[in-house]
């Protein structure tokens, strides 16, 4: 079989140089192009260079539909308009999509999961093994505690991040909120601030860090009179980001069109 074609959009980004990277050290795949806005000062540049390696003659675009139409797959780790936009390309051309973009809206989210009508769309808030591997102990967890224990997520990243909290916290919230078989978001507090009284029986709460350089620290917390339940994860390096997403584009290669997420790829689901 030949190898899958992988193009990077937001190439030139701190995500899109490690993607270039992984793809170039994982077997059965090969990078055909990538791109960045229009304006943008990489635009012509080698895209192997920019992510540190020999140069490949492969130079970085603008146009997102040539990309899509070269592409098998097309992975993205953007902002969640330019996604919409790019899952749109990839239902019109009938490619595989992988994204790693959080802080999308209801409303978008809903307009990328109409485009897995025509496009296999692979979608994670985290796309490493171990986060989601977090999540199904969470889930599960929460399936046996009742809700004397408090359920908190506290979660650090990095001073650059733009959402809170993010998207593998309410990733976390979600899978305790299905463990107790209740809806995510009548139960979630997001944010506490002056006198708000007691806390709430039942809720999922969420607290939210921003400093330094932190990749991401998520930890849930199960608390009860005298005992506490924590369960964390902590990333080192964005490459398990990275890694996490060309392997769901491989997994993806003889789907058909759907919404797919990492529990899928991973085998993780029930």
């Amino acid at each position: 079989m030949s190898d899958l074609k992988i193009g990077i959009v937001g190439a030139a980004g701190r995500m899109g140089r490690m993607l270039v990277k992984q793809v170039s050290e994982t077997g059965g795949c090969v990078i055909c192009g990538g791109t960045e806005p229009e304006g943008s000062d990489n635009i012509g540049k080698d895209i192997n260079a920019l992510a540190g390696l020999e140069p490949s003659g492969i130079l970085i675009g603008d146009d997102t539909t040539k990309l899509f139409d070269e592409a098998d797959a097309v992975i993205d780790f953007t902002a969640p308009a330019a996604s919409v936009a790019h899952a749109k390309l990839a239902a019109k051309a009938g490619k595989i999509l992988v994204i790693g973009t959080t802080g999308l809206t209801n409303e978008q989210q809903d307009e990328i999961t109409d485009c897995g009508k025509n496009a296999i769309i692979v979608q994670g808030a985290n796309m490493s093994l171990g986060v989601n591997l977090l999540a199904q102990l969470t889930r599960k967890v929460a399936a046996i505690l009742d809700d004397e224990f408090d359920v908190e997520i506290l979660e650090m990243h990095h001073h650059h991040k733009v959402d809170a909290p993010s998207g593998t916290a309410l990733l976390l919230g979600k899978a305790a909120a299905a463990g107790r078989d209740v809806d995510h978001d009548s139960v979630a507090d997001r944010g506490r601030d002056g006198i708000t009284g007691a806390r709430k029986r039942g809720d999922i709460g969420y607290a939210v860090l921003r400093g330094g350089n932190v990749v991401g620290d998520h930890t849930v917390i199960f608390a009860a009179e005298n005992e506490r339940i924590e369960l964390t994860h902590k990333a080192g390096d964005r490459s398990i980001f990275a890694r996490g997403a060309v392997r769901a584009a491989l997994w993806a290669k003889d789907k058909p069109a759907g919404n797919y997420d990492m529990m899928d790829v991973l085998g993780l689901g029930e």
